[in-house]
């Protein structure tokens, strides 16, 4: 099929790489010149395991990027892909959504005549503004021309740092429709997946799919927090909550998965999503308890583990090394990374910060101009001198540290993700172990 994605942020970008090594024939549409022409110069505007390969594989051939919506109706189907970001009350601003929305249809108004469109809305929003972005698109064209295009929402269920292989072997599709077209079209642009990989497919309606990617962001977020309220306790009666957690992930009613406690959660979906569905149901006049008490919990955990550093080491004017700035693992985002407090909270009591991340240090510099550290160019950099060291993302090359620590000034380490091995000569804290 010939696809049009509009937005090459995350989702869009991996999408259209994975689309077109199945042999679709993908054109990004963004309005950033500067990504179009990387995409097009077969360079990945974002750092994704296995995503620059692909999309250096198929430039220039079976992937093209421009900011002209002009040859959007020639293709079968569009994807809106563009972000939906947080407003300060935990509610989501779909305006730049519902914008390319409008111009999605505004080309469409140029459908040519018997062709039928399919617009797949792969943003994350909440059900009430999937009528928003709908009729964004309907009253962008003419009504003999609405006729012969259809909505339909297919939320996405990728992780940053293992979306390309995520796209590739999901473990389910929604497709959510108001008819039997969009139904097939949906499913025949995905059948070179479905046929290897037999993904659970769930067939509703529209405003339904878009909760079924909420009830799943925030059923996660609650359990990261949950598992991290556990930890906690453990660590006041002296418990080490991750055997704790290894002895109730054994219950297939709970099983092993997100039972890492630790610092907390970040990225662009846990923290959003939870807010943005406490904040669209408030509006309807229900306040959630387990929801908002998950964010709660979860902008708690980072204060903890500055806690654990004041018991060892009074940073006012000494060195602290933070490993990790990236949300995660894998990725070079920084949103929501709780680096960020970290950082600032070791800021106000006076430390002077010296962060280290093998990939997002450009990505946080971006996102927080105002964030007050200096970069290191390696672990060992970050560490020489430091009085105390805080891990917050959880690298692999972080486990291998063995005697960079011996440079340090005082062998302080705080632990926030299990990453380091509590070995002679540190004074080691795990944050709830």
């Amino acid at each position: 099929m010939d696809v049009s994605i509009v937005g090459s942020g995350y989702v869009g970008t991996t999408i259209a790489a994975c689309l077109a090594n199945v042999d679709h024939q993908v054109t990004n549409i963004d309005i950033d010149e500067d990504i179009v022409e990387s995409l097009n110069a077969g360079e990945s505007p974002i750092h994704e395991p296995g995503l620059s390969e692909l999309v250096s594989e198929h430039a220039g051939d079976r992937l093209t990027a421009t900011t002209s919506y002009a040859g959007l109706p020639e293709t079968d189907i569009s994807f809106l892909t563009v972000q939906t970001p947080s407003r300060e009350d935990g509610s989501i601003d779909v305006g730049p959504l519902k914008t390319a929305a409008e111009m999605t249809g505004a080309a469409l108004a140029d459908l040519p005549e018997g062709k039928r469109h399919l617009v797949i809305i792969k943003s994350t929003v909440t059900p009430p503004h999937v009528d928003t972005i709908t009729d964004a698109i309907y009253g962008a064209v003419p009504a003999d021309v609405a006729d012969r295009i259809s909505v339909a929402m297919n939320p996405e269920f990728m992780r940053e740092g293992s979306a390309v292989e995520d796209f590739q072997s999901p473990e389910k599709m929604v497709f959510g429709t108001t008819d039997a077209w969009a139904t097939d079209r949906l499913k025949a642009l995905y059948e070179p997946i479905i046929e290897t990989q037999d993904p659970d497919l769930v067939e509703t309606d529209p405003r339904t799919a878009s909760m079924i990617k909420y009830a799943n962001n925030g059923f996660l977020a609650a359990k990261v927090s949950l598992i991290n309220d556990i930890g906690n306790i453990c660590k006041e009666f002296d418990i080490d909550g991750y055997e704790v957690a290894d002895a109730i992930g054994l219950d297939d009613r709970i099983s092993e998965q997100f039972l890492r406690s630790g610092v907390g959660f970040g990225g662009s979906c846990f923290p959003k999503d939870a807010a943005a569905i406490v904040a669209e149901a408030r509006e309807s006049g229900y306040e959630s308890l387990m929801l908002s008490a998950a964010l709660d919990l979860n902008e708690h955990q980072p204060g903890r583990l500055l806690e654990l550093v004041d018991d060892h080491v009074d940073v006012n004017g000494k060195r602290v090394a933070v490993l990790g700035l990236a949300f995660k693992p894998g990725t070079d985002d920084t949103r929501n990374s709780r680096a960020v407090p970290v950082i600032e909270e070791l800021r106000e009591r006076g430390a002077d910060v010296v962060a280290y991340d093998p990939v997002a240090v450009s990505d946080m510099r971006e996102r927080y101009p105002n964030l007050s550290f200096t970069a290191a160019d390696s672990a060992r950099e970050a560490l020489a001198g430091a009085h105390a060291v805080v891990v917050v993302t959880d690298w692999d090359e972080f486990a291998t540290l063995d005697e960079e620590f011996d440079e340090m000034a005082t062998p302080v380490v705080v632990d926030g993700r299990r990453t380091i091995e509590r070995r002679e000569g540190l004074f080691y804290e795990g944050l709830t172990w």
